[in-house]
């Protein structure tokens, strides 16, 4: 395979994990909106693009390694493609997590809800920003706004750390709530997993700029 032939399929691939990339955002989005407005058709929609994401993950994945066998790359290239299987199976289990959210907004259809969606939407929206963000980093493979972009894990661990105080207290003080507040509660470990998840991709950002795998967790 001649070097212009390696670069035109690297592109595909990119172009190919960018629609998968813009499908997780999509998901994360209509789930959070399904669950806030008690839309379950939106939340159909939702589970109904899991396969075409996974997909999505296993052709990325079988031409990533097509490409790796046949072209034996070395360095830079090397890296972005082992970046690019680091990336699609993080942004699969983002996706799970959205279905998972949707998959709430079916369980909570019947009773109003205990108390206002406040928190879990305000969550949702700093979530949404770091997908968006991280994905724009990659494009760029921007170092700085990978590690800039990981930081503001520590704004969502302290939202969910809220609502789990309030949701814990309101499930105390009424028995009734128990069931729909496990549930919400269970919404805000599903957004605070796909945080860590763009932390995660941040870390691969950095290491195809520079080579070098650093832990954005400490």
């Amino acid at each position: 395979m001649s070097r212009h032939a390696f670069e035109e399929q690297q592109d595909v691939l990119h172009r190919k994990l960018m629609t998968m990339g813009t499908l997780v955002e999509e998901a994360i989005h209509k789930s959070i909106k399904s669950l806030v407005e008690r839309d379950a058709q939106l939340a159909e929609q939702v589970i109904a693009s899991d396969p075409v994401i996974n997909e999505l993950e296993q052709e990325i994945q079988s031409d990533c390694f097509r490409l790796i066998a046949l072209q034996q790359p070395v360095g830079g290239d090397l890296r972005r493609l082992g970046t690019m299987l680091k990336l699609v199976t993080d942004l699969e289990r983002m996706g799970d997590h959205a279905v998972s959210i949707a998959k709430t907004t079916r369980r909570l259809m019947a009773d109003p809800y205990v108390k206002p969606l406040i928190d879990i939407p305000m969550m949702a929206d700093h979530v949404k920003a770091m997908v968006r963000d991280c994905l724009n980093a990659y494009i760029a493979r921007n170092k700085e706004a990978a590690e800039e972009i990981a930081s503001r894990d520590d704004i969502v661990d302290k939202l969910y750390s809220t609502i789990f105080h309030d949701l814990i207290e309101l499930m105390t003080k009424n028995s009734q709530a128990i069931s729909q507040g496990t549930h919400l509660l269970l919404v805000a470990q599903y957004l605070e997993r796909i945080a860590d998840h763009v932390t995660n991709i941040c870390e691969w950002i950095i290491y195809m700029s520079t080579g070098k795998m650093t832990d954005l967790n400490k």
